[in-house]
């Protein structure tokens, strides 16, 4: 609903319900004649990806009860479902972030309803800004681990009762990439001739970027990566036993020295550089999936 040039939707501190996930994969199901075993979930400026689902229906994310909606630019907000390489496939064309207002619980809904369609494997992209000296504008990185900084002071979104129809309590996190998912992309990316990476990739709650001695933080720590979401879908997706590959498009370079600025107008620009590579690289992994 919007009202103005502001879009307003409601932010809840409360607790899905298993019985929500369902409601929400019969629409989807009632809609679409595929039975997704593959989730998409599109980043910021990364969502013409989707153009290349077959078949496909699209559902916009306003008319799934309970489905946070992007009120970001460069987020279409809207599923397409439909074949990716003849492999049925959930696309959403972008996310909702936690600094948008919604809680913890919410940012992880759409993953928990892939997992009642039967979505076993999830792929993650994003856009991220490059820690690591050695990335350029225009880098892939492999995700291969996260540092999970909202999580840590509190924020996950397995917060609050335990769903144990979807995992455990406890859910470890030593595997949260699939090394083999992983290792499907590196060699697709490689062969393009593309700067791929693999590397470790920081979720800060956002909205402002980073400052100079909060990047060099982040470095010393062992990000490679950083970015505003990601890990609590990945989190949600590995409770439920999903396969994750994680993909992140380098957009700039973290302003470690204080002497350039990012805008949100250079990260899309820099996503139609990316946005390629990357359907290059989850192509070529869909197709070995088969």
């Amino acid at each position: 609903m919007e009202t103005g040039n502001i879009t307003a939707f409601i932010v809840t501190n409360e607790h899905s319900s298993i019985q929500q996930f369902r409601d929400v994969a019969e629409i989807i199901l009632d809609q679409s004649q595929q039975r997704p075993k593959l989730g998409i979930i599109l980043g910021t400026g990364l969502g013409a990806l989707a153009s290349d689902i077959n078949d496909s229906v699209v559902i916009p994310y306003n008319t799934l009860p309970n489905w946070p909606t992007s009120t970001v630019k460069g987020h279409a907000g809207r599923l397409v479902v439909g074949n990716l390489e003849d492999q049925p496939t959930l696309v959403m064309q972008g996310r909702a972030h936690y600094y948008e207002g919604y809680s913890m619980d919410a940012v992880g809904f759409p993953v928990r309803v892939m997992k009642m369609l039967g979505i076993d494997t999830l792929f993650v992209t994003n856009a991220a800004g490059g820690i690591n000296p050695e990335f350029e504008a225009g880098d892939v990185m492999l995700i291969s681990d996260h540092i999970n900084l909202i999580g840590m002071s509190g924020l996950s979104p397995l917060r609050g009762p335990n769903i144990s129809e979807f995992g455990p309590r406890f859910p470890d996190m030593m595997h949260a990439y699939d090394p083999e998912l992983r290792k499907m992309a590196f060699q697709v990316g490689s062969k393009c001739g593309y700067g791929v990476h693999q590397g470790v990739y920081a979720g800060l709650a956002g909205p402002n970027l980073e400052s100079p001695v909060e990047y060099r933080m982040l470095k010393t720590i062992g990000a490679d990566a950083v970015g505003m979401s990601t890990v609590a879908e990945v989190i949600v997706a590995r409770h439920s036993g999903m396969s994750v590959l994680g993909v992140s498009g380098i957009t700039n370079r973290a302003n470690l020295d204080g002497t350039s600025y990012t805008t949100l107008t250079e990260v899309l620009e820099v996503g139609k550089v990316i946005a390629p590579k990357i359907l290059k690289i989850v192509l070529g992994v869909v197709r070995q999936l088969q």
